[in-house]
């Protein structure tokens, strides 16, 4: 199974003004330096959570069909294509008659539709089914405030103890933090 971003968020979650502000800087000199700590919180943060925060394009390879595929990266909000290796190792494009896409669900899925059938793929291949999706809250407006609370959290500490921390060796009052915030919105992994 490989997962892979094909496009970026257009944006952050959190501006720069808005860390700045959170952080009371009036400079423009940490602007590069607090730019990159909102950009390492984000990322922290979704991989805690398993989410996508501001919409992106995924590109997620599986081995084989099956009836109900758990997409990873919620919230989902539309799959782009199936497509597959055939037994001739061409590749293929599903009729999205095939299969429904459940965006309701967290994770978002796509089933085999009543009635239809898979094609026969090349199982032999490893990664020979790709789903293209697009998941994420949608702009950054759209992430809910208590991640963006998170994320500030994180880039204060950041900010603060350049040299005592790095990401993935935290406090154990910071984690809890972290955790306390995030928890409603951590999922498990697909």
């Amino acid at each position: 199974m490989g997962l892979a971003q094909v496009t970026a968020p257009s944006e952050e979650p959190l501006t720069l003004a808005e860390l700045k502000t959170h952080l009371r800087v009036d400079t423009t000199d940490d602007d590069t330096y607090i730019s990159g700590l909102g950009q390492r919180a984000r990322e922290w943060c979704e991989g805690f959570c398993n989410r996508q925060f501001v919409t992106a394009t995924w590109d997620w390879s599986i081995d084989r069909f099956q009836n109900e595929l758990l997409l990873p990266k919620p919230e989902l909000q539309s799959v782009g294509s199936v497509k597959y290796i055939d037994s001739d190792g061409a590749t293929q494009t599903v009729s999205s008659a095939i299969y429904d896409v459940d965006i309701d669900q967290q994770p978002g899925r796509v089933r085999l539709a009543y009635g239809k059938s898979w094609p026969d793929d090349r199982r032999a291949t490893p990664n020979c089914v790709i789903i293209r999706f697009d998941a994420g809250y949608g702009g950054a407006s759209a992430v809910p405030e208590t991640i963006k609370a998170a994320m500030k959290l994180l880039v204060g500490h950041l900010y603060e103890h350049r040299e005592a921390v790095t990401l993935g060796h935290l406090s154990r009052s910071l984690q809890y933090g972290l955790e306390r915030l995030l928890y409603q919105y951590k999922m498990p992994e697909v």
